[in-house]
């Protein structure tokens, strides 16, 4: 997959896990993109770790699957450390 290929997977798959997700996530499309492209990065890994499966062709449905599960678990580690910087103590 091209590099272009791979930053739409990345945008598309992020937009996909913040819809996923419940509750309100901040960022717009560039935080996005980044979220994304680092989960299907994420994905990639552990799909080939876990199942000898990695993020290879842009219309495979197993790299779309492997890309928004990696958004997924990218942006729940996000929501927990901007979620936590952004209290304000009593």
């Amino acid at each position: 997959m091209g590099f272009l290929g791979f930053l739409l997977l990345g945008l598309i798959a992020g937009a996909i896990a913040k819809l996923i997700l419940p509750g309100k996530q901040g960022g717009g499309w560039i935080v996005t993109l980044i979220l994304g492209v680092v989960g299907a990065i994420l994905g990639g890994w552990l799909g080939s770790v876990i199942f000898g499966v990695g993020v290879d062709s842009f219309f495979d449905l197993s790299s779309w699957l492997l890309a928004i599960g990696g958004s997924i678990i990218v942006l729940l580690i996000y929501g927990l450390i901007v979620g936590r910087g952004s209290r304000v103590n009593d």
